[in-house]
């Protein structure tokens, strides 16, 4: 705490009353003014929208170089980047083209923060408010509509994202601005955040180890925290969802406001669900969850610096599903066996602005407390089980501090060039009988050079080296069990080893035949073994087996090429996105045939292995039924190992197909939409060596809603229907299918958003 008061201290001793500002008019091909155009900096978290005579105006803005970003549904999102220079007033008119497909939004997980056309590396970005158009329950189950994007579920109530094959410590998941660690090993265990506070998302498909180091292998998940107010305004939120299947609720509400160069917001939310219903009545015991979730968040800036201070805290109580389709209930409360989840992220993100350069200082704190709870003595299933005096049998802390600083240097013609560091201090202790990893220090350091070279509007080369090292010390631990009056030693031996990788990134974004965007990426990737992979000795419940860690296993490293072509016009547009993932001492669990403590024994392993697939769509919007979208794509994944034997929990192969229709029905109901969309998941039999292959199955669903505007009322409404059929189908990536446990059935879902 020491570090964020120096860094807060020097930010507001640098304090000056000068200040910058930009001001405009908004108007269409028309030379009509647009009223309601959003007009944002995004990295200095600064924005306004424009008024009813299209003006705007942005104060507050600290020296330099910075991305202006204007857009609006309906028109092509323009971006400009502006110089401003101390005590200046600029202005800068925006003249918006019609456009019928998605907004060009600018990509924060990349290095240079380009708009996604402008971007060597394509990344998937979606909307929290489009994303809630789907329906789901949870943030995950929402992300599978995102072409390459799967869930990993246990249950309704715990999920993980999969891209492209790969999950767990291979993806990495950004909060915040800093990297999310909260015991992400464990296949049981969520994310641990409710998308409540949430603005976008953004995902990374393929190694970005250059940028965030290890963990980074698969992929990356960039949560984007919600937006504070646009200056010199204040405002209410509440919204409230509803789900059918669950009985499930999330409620939330929030308040912000920013004046002169203050923000600040915060956000309470309380989301409660009952065990999930399958299509033949019955609800899967015990995949009941409850979560509390707390947002607050402190910015500052000036003519020379831009500070964002946020806090998280979220607790989530989730059952833990042993007996399947055991006694039925509507409980809210969790039975034995449930894990207690306490998550606390905090994050200071630091920006200081020179004459011509940039350095930005980001810090992070989170701390990480696991529990579960069994219960060790028989009971009827009627009774209630009182458990709240329960000792935990698992008691998890794991506390992280991670650190960040980036500099940009001065833009020389047509280089842009940052450098960095990276790492993180980790600690991990146990406070309960049970023990599945033992105490652990992690220390990480990453240090690296990215340079963007933009030869003309169209074509751009992008590359830079990584160098990252990782210390992991485990302590030795002796846990003493009684079986069956037997006294056995469970032994820990500790562990200290080191890894480290040297990592590299090319990229090319150019123009093919005058009017195809082609991207092609070379890069690497690695990931040191985690501490479950290197020391695990024990039965692990939540997977219901006998886990034995590999203290000899290396990184993975790999190599990962990438091709992705974009064609578009007024009316259409088609994508193809190929890869081809090689993987050298790629680390998973593998069955030896023994039986330890009644239960089957797994032990970590590793072999070359390699992906690849990708994703095929089109968007058609055909002339002149201005309201009518067709859109469609297929996603693929084949994972083998070099020995020819499949790699477990690979997604199976995907087709969607949505018809939507979108329009304005008056001044009070505009961008209303109506939706049915048809996904078609092939027959999964490329299975790994302790899979079950899994039968295909289709899932239709519907939504609709529209945006309501009454004088400074502004409401968001929703409307679905998932698994409309109610189809009985099990998924390839759930973890109960081994127990031939189906997926949730009929889900209705109800939500609305309200701005006041």
């Amino acid at each position: 705490m020491k570090i964020i008061s120096t860094i807060l201290l020097l930010g507001f001793y640098s304090l000056v009353f000068s200040q910058n500002t930009l001001t405009g008019i908004i108007t269409d091909q028309n030379n009509k003014p647009i009223f309601g155009a959003n007009i944002y900096i995004e990295n200095l978290s600064l924005g306004t929208t424009s008024n009813e005579d299209g003006s705007y105006q942005i104060s507050n803005i600290p020296r330099g170089d910075h991305s202006i970003t204007c857009n609006l549904i309906g028109f092509q999102t323009l971006n400009y980047t502006i110089e401003f220079s101390s005590n200046k007033q600029k202005k800068h008119n925006f003249t918006l083209p019609e456009s019928i497909f998605h907004m060009d939004e600018i990509i924060v997980s990349t290095p240079f923060n380009k708009t996604q056309s402008e971007n060597v590396m394509k990344v998937s970005k979606k909307s929290l408010v489009s994303l809630k158009k789907h329906g789901a329950p949870t943030l995950i189950q929402n992300l599978t509509a995102i072409p390459g994007v799967e869930n990993f579920s246990t249950g309704s109530g715990i999920g993980k994202p999969v891209i492209r094959g790969l999950s767990g410590n291979r993806v990495l998941v950004y909060t915040q601005g800093i990297r999310l660690e909260n015991q992400q090993w464990g296949g049981e265990h969520g994310l641990g955040i409710n998308e409540s506070a949430i603005e976008s998302v953004e995902v990374i498909k393929g190694p970005a180890s250059l940028l965030y180091g290890s963990d980074a292998l698969g992929g990356v998940l960039f949560l984007n925290p919600e937006r504070f107010a646009n200056e010199g305004e204040s405002q209410l939120n509440f919204s409230q969802d509803f789900f059918s299947n669950t009985l499930g609720s999330n409620t939330s509400l929030g308040y912000k406001t920013s004046k002169n160069n203050l923000k600040f917001l915060f956000r309470g939310t309380y989301n409660t669900n009952i065990d999930y219903k399958i299509p033949d009545g019955n609800r899967v015991t015990n995949t009941r969850f409850n979560e509390i979730d707390f947002n607050t968040g402190l910015d500052y800036n000036n003519t020379h610096f831009a500070s964002t201070l946020r806090y998280n805290y979220n607790k989530s109580k989730i059952g833990i599903p042993e007996e399947g389709i055991g006694h039925q209930s509507t409980s809210r409360s969790p039975e034995l066996p449930y894990q207690e989840l306490d998550n606390h992220i905090i994050s200071l993100q630091n920006k200081f602005f020179f004459e011509s350069s940039k350095l930005d200082v980001n810090l992070g704190y989170i701390y990480n407390n696991r529990k579960e709870f069994e219960d060790e003595h028989e009971h009827d299933d009627l009774d209630e089980v009182h458990n709240e005096d329960l000792e935990a049998a698992l008691d998890l802390k794991l506390k992280t501090f991670t650190y960040e600083a980036k500099y940009y240097f001065a833009k020389k013609g047509n280089f842009e060039t940052i450098a960095g560091i990276q790492g993180l201090f980790q600690n991990n202790k146990n406070f309960g009988e049970e023990i599945l990893i033992p105490d652990a220090y992690i220390k990480d350091f990453g240090t690296f050079i990215t340079s963007l070279y933009s030869m003309d509007e169209n074509t751009s080369l992008q590359g830079g080296i990584r160098y990252d090292y990782r210390n992991i010390d485990t302590k030795k631990h002796i846990v003493l069990h009684d079986h069956e009056g037997i006294i056995e030693e469970q032994i820990f031996e500790p562990l200290n080893k080191d890894f480290n990788s040297f990592n590299a990134s090319l990229g090319l974004k150019t123009l093919l035949f005058k009017n195809i965007i082609t991207r092609v990426n070379i890069a690497s990737g690695f990931r040191a073994p985690n501490v479950a992979e290197l020391t695990s000795n024990g039965v692990h419940h939540g997977t219901n087996r006998f886990e034995k860690g590999n203290p000899n296993l290396k990184s993975e490293q790999n190599i990962q090429t990438d091709l992705n072509l974009e064609y578009q016009n007024k009316h259409f547009e088609i994508y193809v996105n190929g890869f081809y993932n090689n993987i050298k001492n790629y680390i998973y669990i593998n069955p030896t045939g023994e039986i330890e403590d009644e239960y089957e024994v797994f032990e970590y392993t590793q072999s070359n292995s390699k992906l690849y697939g990708g994703e095929f769509g089109f968007h058609l919007h055909p002339h002149p039924i201005h309201w009518l979208h067709l859109e469609s794509y297929f996603q693929t994944v084949i994972g083998k190992q070099n020995n020819g034997e499949y790699l477990p929990l690979i997604p199976a192969n995907k087709i969607s197909n949505t018809i939507r229709s979108e329009f304005d029905i008056n001044d009070t109901f505009n961008e209303t939409y109506i939706s049915l969309n048809l996904n078609n998941y092939f027959k999964q039999n490329n299975t790994g060596l302790f899979e079950n292959s899994t039968p295909g199955y289709s899932l239709l669903n519907f939504s609709l809603g529209s945006n309501i505007t009454l004088k400074k009322l502004q409401m968001i409404t929703y409307f679905s229907i998932n698994n409309l059929l109610d189809k009985t189908y099990i998924s390839h990536l759930s973890a109960l299918k081994t127990d031939g446990i189906p997926n949730a059935g009929r889900n209705i879902s109800l939500g609305i958003n309200i701005d006041i």
